[in-house]
């Protein structure tokens, strides 16, 4: 499908070669896989590059030549609160934030300022396998409230999770919104019923919502902040723009804490963690993004729609027995492989040895989808085109 003609001011068509840049994503294939020979479309960054005017802005703060102990000034937080006001309808007062170098990072701490180990947290999966990591690797017991899909639309199973949030010994819910890797953006109603729940049981709620500036037409994202004050005790968000502009790297992320008491207890694991100053382009790379980053932000959204309007007509054409799920958020495409009827050994030779592809396969997001793989579409769309020609050979070669 063609896709429709737009006057952009930015290009997200060139490839720019990242290899031997010390890149996860091209260079430590030798490492991780064992070969050099895939095309990646795996870890959850793109390649695009920043346009000019954000670049510029770190290279004036690269140019002043001092690297020294940083905090976040009023700069900081006024470019932060001025966008969540504009794209997410609520505004961040400065108090409520703690610094953090990643979401991951804030995730762990989060289980150990709101649990004690042998306590229980709950996630959905097939969900982000970090979740999972950072439950068991601190001690504590990982309780799944499986997301239905029907029809190839996923659900929350509010039976069972009201069943698990009532144990007493469960403490955490760890919410994945947009959801990672199914792409549910979830409605108002469906939050709402979520943190009445919490409210109701008494279980902390920490809402990660690093993908919420990937949304598709047709749907709006709702954070749990815009919940209303009343349910602010027993919830908070983690936030970043490391995914929207592609700045893994600088390591920068927000905790947001509205309520005191939780924002103590999350400061104090912080203090223990030695964690306090912040990368300081990462400092400034926020005030960036969020200043200059409205339009290239906008054109991104629309070059994704386009890159998952190209997947849908391909898997149409090509690969019918490939069940694409369709995403309403995140640059991450869920695809359901169980059409060509191969074991999950087979399926990852397939990937691997045959397409030649580097994908996050679906067992590692839970049990029950080891026949999907997660694709990256976030990449010029003649990678794209590439990977799905290689893959559709792979197929073809099963027949």
């Amino acid at each position: 499908m063609a896709e429709k003609a737009i006057n952009r001011a930015y290009d997200f068509d060139t490839i720019t070669d990242r290899r031997d840049t010390d890149c996860l994503k091209y260079d430590f294939a030798k490492e991780r896989k064992g070969r050099d020979d895939l095309l990646p479309l795996w870890v959850a960054d793109m390649d695009f590059r920043l346009p000019e005017e954000i670049l510029e802005d770190l290279r004036v703060r690269i140019d002043h030549g001092i690297f020294g102990y940083t905090d976040p000034g009023n700069s900081y937080y006024d470019a932060f609160a001025l966008w969540t006001e504009k794209h997410y309808g609520y505004r961040v007062d400065r108090k409520w934030v703690t610094i953090a170098p990643s979401v991951v990072y804030a995730l762990a701490s989060c289980v150990r300022a709101y649990t004690d180990p042998g306590d229980k947290v709950l996630i959905q999966q097939p969900v982000y396998y970090p979740f999972g990591e950072v439950i068991r690797d601190n001690d504590r017991v990982l309780v799944d409230s499986p997301l239905k899909e029907i029809e190839g639309h996923y659900e929350m199973d509010f039976s069972d999770l009201e069943e698990k949030l009532s144990d007493k010994e469960l403490k955490l819910f760890i919410l994945c919104n947009p959801h990672n890797p199914v792409g549910r953006v979830w409605t108002r109603d469906e939050l709402l019923q979520v943190v009445v729940l919490c409210v109701k049981h008494d279980v902390i709620l920490v809402s990660d919502e690093i993908h919420c500036d990937f949304i598709y037409p047709g749907y709006e994202f709702t954070s749990a902040l815009s919940m209303g004050t009343g349910y602010r005790d027993h919830l908070l968000v983690l936030h970043s723009p490391t995914k929207t502009f592609n700045i893994a790297g600088l390591q920068i992320a927000n905790a947001i804490i509205p309520d005191k008491n939780l924002r103590e207890k999350y400061k104090r694991v912080n203090a223990a963690n030695g964690y306090s100053q912040a990368n300081i382009l990462g400092l400034k790379a926020l005030e960036a993004v969020y200043t200059k980053g409205e339009r290239w932000h906008k054109e991104l959204l629309q070059y994704l729609k386009g890159n998952v309007e190209f997947v849908k007509d391909h898997i149409r054409k090509y690969l019918p027995e490939l069940r694409l799920i369709e995403p309403e958020g995140t640059y991450l495409l869920w695809i359901d492989f169980s059409g060509l009827g191969l074991t999950d050994d087979e399926l990852e030779t397939l990937i691997t040895d045959r397409a030649h592809l580097w994908l996050d396969p679906g067992a590692i997001f839970g049990p029950e989808t080891a026949q999907f793989e997660r694709f990256n579409i976030a990449c010029p769309r003649k990678t794209l085109e590439q990977a799905f020609k290689q893959l559709k050979e792979a197929a073809d070669g099963l027949k």
